[in-house]
């Protein structure tokens, strides 16, 4: 039943086609005009429009502003991001100028500052540098030069720099101890002689760093003579298992953490090599390091099981040699570079102890000079740093207390406090180069390599990586067989992911869910690219 009765001379009206609006928010009817010049027309207009307004479809009418006139607020927002992101340029372009010495690279570039964020109104800028380690030895320098470049810019009248520093992780693709998992440099102490003064340089650079201000621990690997119990004076001079995860809980002393044998309730060990080397592994990766910056590994002498067992089980970043001027001493110390190096272990500096001793304002060298610069110069060690004859040194040995700790003003502090910058320094370099030294760019379909510690970068086809594998799914491990055909290898193989497996190959991923382990030394072995590729549409 209808709502209302139309007059029968309104009933040949034809009614209002309501149709969708468009995009634009524009209202379109496809009635015919009406006459200008008819009066009964346009009433019946009116009413026509009444009734439909009556009825279940309601027509809100509103105000449309033409596309052509943007709301006003929208051209002051719209100018208001486009002002804040030009003054978030103009900041980082002034960040910029600040160059990392260790990585000869701007702090932009590297992927330093974080959370930049700009307030026009207040004219204030704020955004946090996260540097690679807490313990970075200019971190203040680069706190007072972001303020001076970001301060100088004429719009600015506050600056805010909050100082962090990146997570601690290992740059390693394998599957790690959980203990080690959360360690992002360990740094082994070596001599391959014992008595020339290791521990005493483990302890007292250990403590070096935390006075740094970086997060430390001390790992103990000597286990027929331990060290550590009498060098450092914890209050809990025994180690203790959580019973519900069955790991070790480190002792700790001054803020180091600390494990050792020695603190295990057994005193020195009488046992064979293989059992030593399980009672390392243990102690090592079932401990609960925690969140660590540095773990400082105290090698046991020589070059067997216990050495190598912890330069695999452990991924090391760097090492450290100790030596002393006697001729006997380079011996020893030489056949533990040449470990290091088969093993990929970069040696980044040299500690000569015992070197000399100032009487009569005169440098006397009791024992000769030129062992510690002969290892410099022989295997291309980069820094020496010399330790004198000091009694204060050896007390602090056998007080429970660091040298450093003891006289932080000292001669024997400032000494360590340069090594400590060194490890610092390089450790991050080595880091740097062994996380970019192979990666994948998309827009020539090549894979990069540049081997840390050498200028030479080339590019490989991913199809000829793939094909490469020496793992045993690829050639079988008794013949010598090749199972991995030419055929069998795609041309347009792409890898997933590429991750560094410590400092001497990476893992790489591919499509069909298989990890190959591609040695450098490899990698420099294949044919190279020569005439590259245009980068793609895609990519670019």
């Amino acid at each position: 039943m209808p709502l209302l009765s139309l007059p029968a001379s309104l009933e040949r009206v034809p009614r209002m086609q309501l149709l969708q609006t468009p995009p634009s928010g524009l209202a379109i009817s496809t009635q015919s005009p009406l006459p200008r010049n008819s009066a009964n027309s346009l009433k019946a207009h009116r009413l026509s429009s009444t009734l439909r307004c009556s009825s279940s479809v309601r027509v809100h009418r509103r105000f449309v502003r033409p596309p052509s006139l943007p709301r006003a607020s929208s051209v002051e927002a719209s100018a208001s991001v486009e002002s804040v992101d030009a003054a978030k340029k103009e900041v980082l372009v002034g960040l910029s100028q600040i160059i990392d010495p260790d990585f000869g690279t701007d702090i932009v570039s590297c992927g330093f500052v974080k959370d930049l964020f700009v307030d026009e109104a207040l004219k204030e800028v704020s955004f946090r540098l996260e540097l690679t380690t807490p313990a970075c030895p200019i971190k203040d320098m680069f706190e007072q030069r972001a303020n001076e470049v970001v301060g100088a810019l004429p719009w600015v009248k506050k600056v805010n720099v909050t100082m962090s520093a990146q997570p601690a992780k290992p740059v390693f693709a394998g599957e790690l101890p959980k203990g080690l998992q959360r360690i992002s440099n360990i740094v082994a102490v070596s001599s391959c002689k014992g008595g020339v003064g290791k521990s005493t340089v483990a302890v007292n650079l250990a403590y070096t760093l935390v006075g740094m201000g970086a997060r430390v621990g001390i790992f103990d690997a000597d286990v027929y003579g331990p060290s550590l119990p009498t060098m450092v004076s914890p209050e809990n001079r025994l180690l203790e298992m959580n019973p519900e995860t069955r790991t070790i809980l480190p002792t700790e002393f001054m803020g180091v953490k600390l494990v050792s044998f020695g603190f295990a309730g057994q005193g020195r060990a009488i046992m064979r090599g293989p059992m030593v080397s399980g009672v390392i592994n243990q102690l090592l990766t079932t401990a609960e390091w925690g969140e660590l910056d540095y773990l400082v590994i105290d090698m046991p002498p020589g070059t067997g099981d216990i050495q190598l067992t912890l330069c695999q089980v452990a991924p090391l970043t760097a090492a450290v040699i100790v030596t002393t001027p006697q001729k006997l001493a380079f011996i020893d110390v030489a056949k533990g570079v040449r470990m290091f190096s088969k093993l990929k272990v970069p040696c980044i500096a040299v500690v000569e102890n015992m070197c000399y001793f100032d009487a009569d304002s005169k440098r006397y060298y009791p024992f000769g000079k030129g062992s510690g610069s002969q290892v410099v110069q022989q295997f291309g060690i980069p820094y020496l740093f010399d330790l004198p004859i000091r009694p204060t040194l050896s007390a602090s040995g056998d007080s429970g207390t660091p040298e450093v700790v003891a006289d932080p003003q000292g001669e024997v502090a400032r000494t360590f406090q340069d090594l400590g910058v060194c490890v610092v320094q390089q450790c991050a370099k080595i880091r740097q180069q062994v996380s970019t030294a192979v990666s994948y760019d998309k827009s020539i379909r090549a894979i990069r390599v540049k081997v840390p510690d050498s200028d030479d970068e080339f590019l490989l086809h991913p199809a000829t990586v793939r094909r490469n594998d020496r793992s045993a799914q690829s050639v079988d491990e008794w013949t010598g067989e090749q199972k991995l055909q030419y055929g069998d290898v795609t041309e347009d193989i792409e890898p997933e992911d590429i991750r560094p497996m410590g400092n001497y190959a990476v893992s790489i991923t591919w499509p069909d869910g298989f990890n190959q382990i591609a040695p450098y030394d490899q990698l420099e072995t294949m044919e190279r690219l020569v005439d590259v590729p245009e980068p793609t549409r895609a990519a670019v």
